[in-house]
């Protein structure tokens, strides 16, 4: 990811990601280049032959890259949606999990950062992957250390168990099932 800088040659100043495929050698054999101008890697799960990325700068686009040709990686699909994920784990292999945050563009056009956000994103149809469930902790302070430490995410799918530690402007509760 190239970020702002000030050491930037002029007309550069724009952000953007690229995905690189190495081999044993780590010599680079293929890549996805320029993506998501303007924004930046929240977060990255690979699945498979695949890499799910998520970027953010005003929404949250959800990004499936196709791996299985390491020397023409390509995007299948993407998703744009308000919010960001900066944690990414797999429910199945075709259902992912998103932890992060929800967000509304503001009257100035800029982003306002709401609460905690959990997602689940279905890419059975990687050419149209869909959020096909949310849940949002109201409190726009709201936190969970696992949006930085994957340690602190606990999901057993089968016990049908999901627990993340979320901290509120009200202290740390129970989040409803």
């Amino acid at each position: 990811s190239r970020s702002f800088s000030q050491f930037a040659e002029e007309g550069s100043d724009e952000s953007y990601s690229n995905v690189y495929v190495l081999d044993g050698s780590l010599r680079q054999v293929g890549a996805v280049e320029k993506l998501a101008v303007g924004e930046q890697i929240f977060s990255a799960r690979f699945m498979q032959k695949r890499v799910y990325l998520v970027t953010f700068r005003q929404t949250d686009p959800f990004f499936a890259i196709d791996l299985s040709d390491p020397r023409n990686p390509r995007v299948l699909g993407q998703l744009k949606i308000p919010g960001f994920s900066n944690y990414l784990h797999p429910y199945d292999d075709s259902t992912i999990i998103g932890l992060g945050r929800d967000t509304q563009e503001n009257e100035f056009g800029g982003v306002t950062t709401k609460g905690v956000k959990l997602s689940l994103f279905d890419v059975s149809d990687v050419a149209n992957p869909k959020e096909v469930a949310k849940y949002v902790v109201e409190d726009p302070n709201s936190y969970s250390i696992a949006q930085d430490d994957p340690k602190a995410f606990l999901f057993s799918r089968d016990k049908n168990l999901l627990v993340i530690p979320v901290t509120t402007q009200g202290g740390i509760r129970p989040l409803p099932v």
